[in-house]
């Protein structure tokens, strides 16, 4: 690393933390020559990640985007902001460990209905309403048996 006052080539790292969950490395840092010191963040650099809608058009993976559809099926719900922000975080990066440039908007629904399940009924049958696009009551109805099913297999 080079150093940002003197321009040295190389300097020496003092300590190394983890911060924010893993997810970057913080390095104190000395100069050899000038003796300054500073700090660099380490982080990981995700390949872009294209979501395939529906119908066919392509965007870029949002995770704002997706925090904000479970918020809004678990307002009101006993469900947590760090249960909500746990199930986005496990959900991203089992996208990511797939390994596919190109994921379907489908396989990101199923995987939000499948963990709000076995969170809260509540945000699910929400998620669900608006991700399934129920026609009538019927498919309603039967939306709501499997997750009778379901309960009761548990």
């Amino acid at each position: 690393m080079r150093c940002n006052h003197c321009h040295h080539d190389d300097t020496k790292v003092i300590e190394s933390r983890d911060v924010s969950d893993g997810d970057s490395t913080r390095r104190r840092r000395e100069c050899p020559s000038c003796k300054t010191r500073f700090t660099t963040y380490e982080r990981l650099e995700r390949p872009h990640l294209v979501i395939v809608k529906q119908d066919g058009t392509r965007e870029l993976f949002s995770r704002d985007k997706l925090l904000a559809g479970i918020l809004r099926a678990s307002e009101k719900t006993t469900m947590n902001t760090m249960q909500v922000e746990e199930v986005v975080s496990t959900i991203e990066q089992q996208l990511y460990e797939c390994g596919e440039p190109e994921v379907f908007s489908s396989k990101i629904g199923e995987k939000v209905m499948e963990a709000l399940a076995n969170m809260n009924e509540v945000a699910y049958v929400r998620f669900a309403s608006v991700y399934r696009r129920f026609k009538d009551i019927a498919s309603f109805e039967k939306e709501l048996s499997q997750i009778r099913k379901h309960k009761t297999e548990r």
